[in-house]
């Protein structure tokens, strides 16, 4: 599982310690979480090695990219048809929103019509995705420790990213939270 919107170097490392698999920052976005290069390329430094690093960005300006790729990460979100440079070296993961049609040129695809928002995801979209995807999807859009097990069960993703469902003001991450989001997630057999 993802813990996305990382703001702090304490939070990465609290969400690292809950467990989380990947952790994710927001760059070249207009959103509350959204941090410097400077400041992300600290946050993926004080991760854990078998933790991912994912740069997430809204983004459609391919001038930016060169600064996203800067903080160093394993992995770019991005939205739309934003190309990685040849040879960029890291994964890509594209987001998908209700009414997108599946991708096949990245490593895997977001379902989030949320955009860190908490809005819920679409369920019967989600379970259309899962089925019919040629890459692993990832769900987010609305999930909590309270309701992320059964959104799991439900839909059968990949892996679930939270941004909202475990903070305790935008971009502020709640420790308590994350360790149940992650115990959450846990408890389900695959």
């Amino acid at each position: 599982m993802k813990i996305c919107g990382i703001t702090t170097v304490g939070d990465a490392r609290a969400a690292a310690a809950a467990g989380a698999d990947a952790i994710g920052v927001v760059l070249a976005s207009p959103s509350p979480r959204s941090v410097t290069p400077e400041l992300a390329r600290e946050i993926f430094a004080a991760v854990p090695p078998f933790v991912t690093t994912v740069a997430v960005t809204s983004t459609d300006r391919e001038e930016d990219l060169a600064t996203i790729l800067s903080s160093r990460p394993d992995a770019v979100q991005v939205a739309g048809d934003l190309a990685l440079p040849r040879g960029a070296g890291v994964r890509v993961i594209r987001m998908l929103a209700p009414g997108d049609a599946l991708r096949d040129d990245c490593d895997a695809v977001v379902v989030d019509g949320s955009c860190g928002t908490g809005r819920a995801f679409d369920p019967e979209y989600a379970r259309r995705c899962v089925a019919a995807s040629p890459v692993p999807v990832i769900l987010a859009g609305g999930l909590s420790p309270g309701n992320v097990a059964a959104a799991i069960r439900a839909v059968r993703p990949y892996a679930v990213d939270v941004a909202s469902g475990v903070e305790a003001a935008p971009g502020i991450k709640d420790e308590r939270l994350m360790r149940a989001f992650v115990k959450a997630c846990r408890t389900i057999e695959p």
